[in-house]
């Protein structure tokens, strides 16, 4: 309580301070800040208590409004990077390249973008685009916890798709993505089959080895 009641004395000689000087006469600081203690030292009158923020009420409210704040930003942020680069992966699915580019950390959030845009249609080649990049381990796929991870964003059967080709690439080394496009047929129609066929392969070289 002492030190509250120094604090808003403070404070308040600081504001008599600022009045006498013009520039600094609409400072809004100063009288904020004299009301937050004079706030505090209400709050703290007749008691022996130290001023603790976490019990304080209003600061908490302003701490979680502050905390709200900052998540939406990060939200739109988010949101923005992810229309930013579904507008790019459109855009080279357009010019043909789409299989010259390589996928990124949060690409899944872009397919589920994409696929939004096409009213909830599934887009088969970005399906197998992103089914080559699991299956090959290009872009962020490279790492075992993009990959272990894209397990849970990515649909069933871009996961069998993926399976399914790296199973067939080890069976037929240098094997062309074009010669497998039957596995993407597969992998829709029947995506539990496609991926027992693909664990299948996996276990038969396996034992051939």
């Amino acid at each position: 309580m002492t030190e509250a009641a120094a604090a808003l004395e403070d404070a308040r000689f600081g504001a008599r301070q600022d009045s006498r000087h013009e520039d600094l006469a609409n400072d809004e600081r100063g009288p904020a800040e004299l009301a937050e203690w004079t706030r505090i030292t209400l709050l703290l009158a007749g008691s022996d208590d130290v001023y603790d923020p976490q019990g304080d009420v209003v600061v908490q409210a302003e701490l979680a409004a502050d905390a709200a704040a900052a998540a939406r930003e990060a939200e739109l942020r988010e949101a923005m990077r992810i229309a930013a680069r579904a507008d790019e992966l459109q855009a080279l699915r357009e010019l043909g390249i789409l299989e010259q580019t390589e996928p990124r950390d949060g690409d899944e959030a872009v397919r589920d973008e994409l696929t939004r845009r096409a009213g909830g249609y599934v887009q088969t080649d970005v399906d197998a685009w992103f089914a080559h990049a699991l299956a090959a381990h290009l872009g962020h796929y490279r790492d075992p916890a993009a990959r272990q991870e894209a397990a849970g964003l990515l649909t069933p059967p871009v996961l069998a798709h993926a399976a399914l080709l790296a199973g067939l690439v080890r069976l037929v080394p240098g094997a062309d993505v074009d010669e497998l496009a039957f596995a993407a047929r597969l992998a829709t129609a029947e995506p539990e089959a496609a991926g027992a066929l693909a664990a299948f392969l996996t276990r038969a070289r396996s034992n051939a080895s």
